[in-house]
């Protein structure tokens, strides 16, 4: 059990990510300040951010590992899905990829990374690491171990998770940054089954229970 210190040190350092993310989703990577960032999380002073994170690197790197809900379910759950039926765990991957539609602010986040990572390659590759590199990497592995298992055709893995993962993309692009009404009235859960039942009549055996 954590102590009352451990309690309140982590109390405020979910209470900086908070505020980071807040600043962050409108003024992006390199805009945004320390001076901000305290403003918006409510601590006194700039420099107590350093007490809680190495850099503003750092920082960023918390605010978009825990706040974007693909990324906490790799944290804690990783492992446990790679034992996993493959319809289970591209459903489970694709509902926490499309939860990110919930919190508006990360949607703005999402907005602004993608922009900035555009016109500056040091936040793309901060970005990539944290994100893209990593989900995409779950997901090869995940299938490849499927494939070596003789549940699906042996396709490339790495081709197979990124069109799984553009199917989604596409979605969540036209849908929160074009606002295109037809992707606005397609509910993410329709999106979720119809991409995983598309995908595996693609690369699945006709005859298997292992689905």
């Amino acid at each position: 059990m954590r102590s009352r210190d451990e309690q309140d040190f982590e109390e405020r350092r979910q209470q900086i990510i908070d505020g980071a993310l807040q600043v962050f989703s409108k003024k992006g990577f390199e805009k945004a300040t320390n001076k901000d960032i305290a403003a918006a999380s409510g601590i006194g002073s700039p420099g107590l951010i350093y007490h809680y994170f190495k850099d503003k690197g750092d920082l960023f790197q918390q605010v978009v590992e825990q706040r974007m809900p693909l990324l906490q379910l790799l944290t804690h759950s990783e492992e446990e899905m790679m034992g996993k039926p493959v319809r289970e765990v591209l459903t489970v991957f694709a509902k926490s990829f499309l939860r990110v539609m919930e919190n508006p602010t990360s949607i703005a986040l999402m907005r602004l990374i993608g922009s900035e990572a555009i016109r500056q390659p040091h936040v793309a590759g901060v970005l990539n690491r944290i994100g893209p590199s990593r989900s995409i990497g779950f997901l090869t592995r995940y299938l490849e171990k499927q494939i070596s298992a003789g549940v699906l055709k042996p396709v490339d893995p790495r081709a197979a998770a990124r069109c799984f993962i553009g199917s989604l993309l596409a979605y969540l692009v036209t849908r929160e940054v074009f606002l295109q009404p037809d992707a606005q009235q397609l509910e993410p859960d329709a999106m979720v089954e119809t991409t995983v039942e598309i995908f595996l009549q693609g690369v699945q055996f006709y005859a298997t229970d292992a689905i």
